[in-house]
């Protein structure tokens, strides 16, 4: 995701600006990119005029294929988020439109705030509606401050069986090798997404050979058989959260392409409405969805934004992963 820092008048036009260009090198027409040129202006001069300033981050969505737009700061936040979205609201003297119109510029939008927590906007342009199947994926991969390629990536297949196999890659140390090692841990898992999720990480571990390596996790998420198979090589975390209760996944040590002895799958069971979690070393791990009340049923990407927001370290590169569903 392209990041972009507002904390001043100056960087809302520079917003403007890139997001503006990522929307027509997707193929927008100026109609379309008219629309999210007038949300990020929008979105960035909330961030400065309520929020104290923030950051925004925006991507072509690889899970659909649109342009998705966050929006994160860390101020005051709303006491209703209903009142904020209704037109003629207005907490700054003004004529209170801001909201309502990025809602209507907006294919969709999720907002999730919580008094002095800050507030987290997402905007969809274009692309797809969600499944029908329910089950949504969204993530957060941004790089380390100061370098332009981050040396994390994630990837998501879906199975004509309803499920999703999702990749998380941590190239090691961060830089242009380590995005090289994260790209090709990317086409690698494309290339048979279907397969066991030990013989996806033993293809991981050799495919990456050529390259500095990377800590990896596969995540194979099956709601009709209720359960998570998930296995990793390194440090990428995993959070399973179903029926009430959270489960840390399992990954053995080593790094793929470098050092691996075991390649296992750990299941987890879920039931009825789920949640999984995934991000690399970039993130703590401290965090504790029992701080975000409602953020859990929001969409995946909102979810990854927030904790991208609150618990990037700031000194590497940062990836959240967040799938979301419910068991038939």
């Amino acid at each position: 995701m392209i990041p972009i820092t507002v904390t001043d008048q100056s960087q809302v036009s520079d917003a403007r600006r890139r997001v503006g260009a990522l929307a027509r090198g997707a193929g927008f027409d100026e109609t379309e990119a008219g629309k999210v040129a007038i949300v990020v202006t929008e979105l960035a001069t909330n961030l400065l005029r309520h929020g104290g300033g923030g950051e925004i981050l925006a991507s072509v969505d690889s899970t659909d294929g649109g342009l998705a737009v966050l929006a994160l700061d860390k101020g005051p936040g709303m006491a209703s988020v209903e009142a904020c979205l209704r037109d003629g609201f207005s907490t700054g003297g003004t004529q209170g439109t801001g909201f309502g119109a990025i809602r209507r510029q907006s294919r969709a939008m999720d907002v999730w705030s919580k008094p002095g927590s800050g507030t987290a906007i997402l905007c969809r342009f274009g692309g797809s509606e969600p499944p029908a199947d329910g089950l949504r994926v969204g993530g957060v991969c941004v790089p380390m401050p100061g370098e332009e390629a981050s040396g994390d990536g994630w990837s998501c297949s879906g199975t004509g069986s309803g499920a999703r196999t999702i990749l998380v890659a941590d190239g090691l140390g961060h830089g242009p090798q380590a995005a090289t090692a994260a790209l090709e841990a990317g086409r690698l898992f494309l290339r048979r997404p279907d397969d066991p999720v030990p013989t996806i990480l033993e293809t991981l571990h050799h495919g990456l050979r050529a390259t500095r390596g990377a800590a990896v996790a596969v995540a194979r998420v099956e709601p009709a058989l209720r359960r998570v198979a998930f296995g990793g090589v390194g440090n990428i975390a995993g959070t399973v959260f179903a029926a009430g209760q959270h489960k840390k996944t399992v990954s053995h040590t080593g790094t793929a392409g470098v050092s691996a002895r075991r390649f296992q799958e750990f299941v987890y069971p879920i039931d009825g409405d789920w949640l999984l979690v995934m991000h690399s070393d970039g993130v703590s791990g401290g965090w504790s969805l029992d701080s975000y009340p409602g953020l859990a049923m929001r969409d995946p990407l909102l979810v990854a934004g927030v904790l991208y927001r609150d618990f990037s370290r700031r000194r590497d590169d940062s990836t959240v992963v967040v799938a979301r569903g419910r068991t038939p």
